[in-house]
């Protein structure tokens, strides 16, 4: 487990990278290994939350929310080793996202004002992009395995449905970054706060 002082998101997200790999998706777990897995889980799970027993305040929130993000971590892991689907593979990386927001949202808490606000909106949109591409690739995947099994025209037909997943992704992802924009400029008043979000607009393509 990461000291709570200094908690290492990218560090918790090995298990399900890894998981990602061509070779986890060729070769999936036995029931026996999925169930000591499980198992395995829950009791580190257990012994991770005993020891923030330790700490206090944030520094307790931020333990026990690291704690239950590398249970999700490690489950979502788990589920997609021993069933590898392109759905087991969206729902592990919505874990994970869920799971990266829920312990930046306690880090979010040792602020204040607007630098706090602005840090809940970088975590929320970090959230939301992982979720749309997540959404993204699911549709990509399937729509290319529906092709792999029909004629050409249906794999132009999923050459269209890739385009539209990945431009809906990247209107999703934009918008959340707009709302990272909007709250920086609410450190502002009056015409400075008004150039602010002009200038916001324009970069991100809003009216």
């Amino acid at each position: 487990m990461q000291p709570v002082n200094k908690i290492n998101i990218g560090a918790i997200a090995v298990a399900i990278s890894l998981a990602f790999s061509t070779g986890a998706i060729a070769q999936s777990l036995s029931k026996d290994e999925y169930k000591a897995g499980k198992e395995g889980i829950s009791a580190a799970y257990k012994s991770d939350k005993a020891n923030c027993d330790s700490f206090a305040g944030n520094v307790k929130d931020r333990c026990r929310a690291e704690a239950k993000a590398n249970e999700k971590y490690a489950r979502a892991d788990l589920e997609f080793r021993y069933n590898p689907t392109a759905k087991t593979r969206y729902e592990a990386r919505v874990v994970k996202a869920q799971a990266e927001y829920s312990v930046a949202k306690e880090l979010c808490d040792d602020k204040a004002g607007n630098v706090k606000d602005v840090c809940l909106k970088e975590a929320r949109a970090v959230e939301i992009s992982a979720k749309a591409d997540a959404k993204a690739q699911m549709k990509i995947a399937d729509a290319n395995k529906t092709a792999n099994q029909k004629s050409s025209a249906a794999h132009l037909k999923a050459d269209e449905k890739a385009n539209d997943a990945r431009k809906n992704a990247v209107e999703i992802k934009r918008d959340a970054d707009f709302a990272v924009a909007k709250e920086k400029c609410d450190v502002y008043a009056g015409d400075a706060k008004a150039l602010c979000m002009n200038e916001a607009k324009a970069q991100f393509g809003k009216s």
